[in-house]
């Protein structure tokens, strides 16, 4: 079996304040778009799993990978065969664009579906609950208003279908850290629903992401890109989770070229 897990942007992104257990509480809206990895799934008939990825490098940090964990959590809940797993990774790590939850989604998704585990939708929102905040959201994979640590969500009735999407990756990796140094909590001043149920073109004055002050601060490349999405025509341009991708949204095509340093993709949604 193969499944293509996708990629998603933040609409906007509030931290309201800061928890007692360390973390903080945000609002947002997460939004799914058409940046795949690939992520093959065969039983394995010697016992054991085993785990492969090609593609953007995965950094080690001594612990399985968030596919190989999504096994441990479906096979605890309810015995499976053991796996091979080969990840073909496309969306950046550390870009703000969600990939590692969405390759662990896929994966519960995938080995119910493989081994007709008839698991249900609430048992696998849990299960991939316990791989991250926003795992839950690769499970529905639809804009949702999410809240908490990113890790409670509302349904929400919005759409971007016709409108393009240019997303830029400027190969820079944005640690937490970095990202939430000069973040204060604050409560909004305005409710994201109700900005995004007004024209795109109003979302520029209205619609912001608290991580870029701190983003831009360090990285001015990264807000250089924003600017030159606005240049080149988009509606609304942001920074997309704690960085470093940058999106703009357009009407049109846009005609934009960035260095070769530079990734980017045009999607049409």
């Amino acid at each position: 079996m193969v499944v293509f897990p996708n990629a998603k942007i933040n609409l906007g992104l509030h931290i309201t304040s800061k928890r007692t257990d360390g973390y903080h509480n945000i609002e947002s809206v997460f939004y799914p778009i058409p940046l795949n990895d690939a992520l093959e799934i065969t039983e394995n008939k010697l016992n054991k799993n085993n785990f492969k990825t090609t593609g953007v490098k995965i950094p080690k940090n001594g612990k399985l990978n968030l596919v190989e964990q999504a096994w441990e959590i479906v096979n605890e809940f309810k015995p499976i065969p053991h796996v091979d797993l080969a990840l073909l990774k496309n969306i950046p790590i550390g870009a703000g664009l969600g990939g590692g939850s969405s390759d662990a989604a896929f994966c519960i998704t995938g080995l119910n579906k493989l081994f007709n585990l008839k698991i249900t939708e609430e048992k696998v929102l849990e299960m991939a609950g316990m791989l991250g905040a926003d795992c839950a959201f690769f499970v529905k994979n639809k804009a949702i208003y999410a809240e908490g640590i990113g890790d409670e969500f509302s349904d929400l009735n919005l759409t971007l279908k016709g409108k393009f999407l240019v997303l830029v990756y400027p190969n820079i990796h944005v640690s937490t850290p970095i990202a939430y140094k000069h973040v204060v909590p604050s409560q909004p001043k305005y409710d994201i629903r109700k900005v995004l149920k007004s024209p795109i073109e109003d979302w520029k004055r209205k619609l912001v992401n608290n991580f870029e002050s701190s983003v831009f601060m360090e990285y001015p490349l990264i807000e250089s890109i924003k600017n030159k999405l606005y240049k080149q025509g988009a509606l609304y341009a942001s920074m997309s989770g704690s960085g470093s991708s940058i999106y703009g949204i357009y009407d049109t095509e846009p005609a934009i070229r960035f260095d070769e340093n530079i990734k980017f993709w045009t999607f049409r949604l």
